[in-house]
């Protein structure tokens, strides 16, 4: 029923980027805003990359992860910013996977 994954945006320390998948224009500003802000705070905070994706049952992820080399980055604040992050935006989240398999998800 869905692609394997799709990665819904990103953001990365190292090349200082954000990335906002174009399939999602169609999201609300508002919500593109909000999940900017979530994402570099993220790497601001702790460093590395991450990615919020959707797997192939149409959940959303957050994946992390950092130069093996990176000194800076702090895996146990990784652990613990991703369990603040999946709590403090949990309706978000689900509204997120709603439209997922609501407008993207389906294989045509």
């Amino acid at each position: 029923m869905y692609q394997d994954s799709v990665i819904l945006c990103s953001a990365s320390k190292y090349t200082e980027k954000y990335y906002l998948n174009p399939d999602f224009e169609g999201l609300p500003d508002l919500v593109k805003d909000e999940l900017k802000v979530l994402c570099v705070l993220y790497v601001e905070e702790v460093g590395g990359v991450i990615m919020l994706v959707f797997d192939e049952t149409g959940d959303l992820k957050i994946m992390t992860e950092a130069n093996e080399d990176d000194l800076l980055f702090d895996e146990i604040g990784s652990a613990l910013k991703v369990k603040d992050i999946q709590i403090k935006n949990k309706e978000l989240f689900q509204q997120l996977e709603d439209y997922y398999g609501a407008f993207l998800g389906q294989e045509e």
